[in-house]
């Protein structure tokens, strides 16, 4: 009885009800407070086929919030996929400072699926370690994936320590290789996202990354943070995000 009240108090209208998710995504759903909230979960679960335990998980580790801009929008904009930070407790692996670049990304491509779950709606798996050949020098980038509503390819650099200016400058040439090599003319530009461990407010700003709307550097995580911490982790990258977005315009 309880569920039930809470369904009609969250859901007044029948009529605006998604069919194609169960009793029991909306009984998860209806344990949020925030009725916007509610409805974008309610969004992203239908457009991304979420089961039961993926909502779960997702609300869990607060998924909407960590999407870098969750207004909704005309079109489709990259920041409207980007995340920061990534949560990959999924790997379950250790969390070890010394654990190889090589080892996250076989334990994600081990853990596709639930890779692209986290990375967002419209990802489709490309390529990993992908060998790209120019007139003097061989490259290889870590992953590739596209985008079927950005129209895009996503390249992924992922790195096991803090953001540096030399990760920013190899992605921004991969970047820009890739548009030259690989886009096709009915591609929108290529965006690069590195994953570290930690960035310094100071490189982010210094940077192209405060200009380039199509590089992103996110943190990630292999396990799942305690909400408290998580929250402050989301908080911090906002409020960058904002000014770096006040200083764009």
């Amino acid at each position: 009885m309880n569920n039930m009240r809470a369904f009609y108090n969250a859901f007044p209208i029948w009529n605006a009800v998604r069919t194609e998710l169960s009793w029991t995504h909306y009984r998860i759903i209806c344990r949020l407070d925030a009725e916007n909230l509610r409805n974008q979960y309610v969004i992203h679960a239908v457009e991304a086929g979420w089961d039961t335990r993926t909502l779960q998980r997702n609300i869990t580790s607060q998924y909407i919030g960590r999407v870098l801009d969750a207004s909704k929008q005309e079109t489709t904009r990259a920041q409207q996929l980007v995340k920061d930070p990534y949560i990959f407790e999924f790997l379950g692996l250790p969390i070890d400072s010394n654990i190889s670049e090589n080892k996250i990304e076989t334990a994600l491509i081990n853990h596709l699926q639930q890779f692209l779950m986290e990375l967002g709606k419209g990802f489709a798996f490309v390529a990993r370690q992908q060998h790209i050949v120019t007139d003097t020098s061989d490259f290889f980038i870590d992953l590739v994936f596209y985008n079927y509503y950005l129209k895009c390819f996503v390249l992924i650099d992922l790195k096991t320590d803090e953001l540096t200016h030399g990760a920013i400058g190899q992605m921004d040439m991969y970047v820009r290789m890739y548009n030259d090599l690989k886009k096709g003319e009915d591609d929108n530009p290529t965006i690069g996202i590195i994953l570290c461990t930690e960035k310094d407010e100071t490189i982010v700003k210094y940077s192209i990354l405060a200009e380039n709307e199509k590089l992103f550097a996110s943190k990630y995580r292999l396990y799942l943070p305690k909400e408290d911490e998580l929250k402050e982790l989301i908080e911090q990258d906002r409020i960058r995000f904002e000014l770096d977005n006040d200083l764009k315009e």
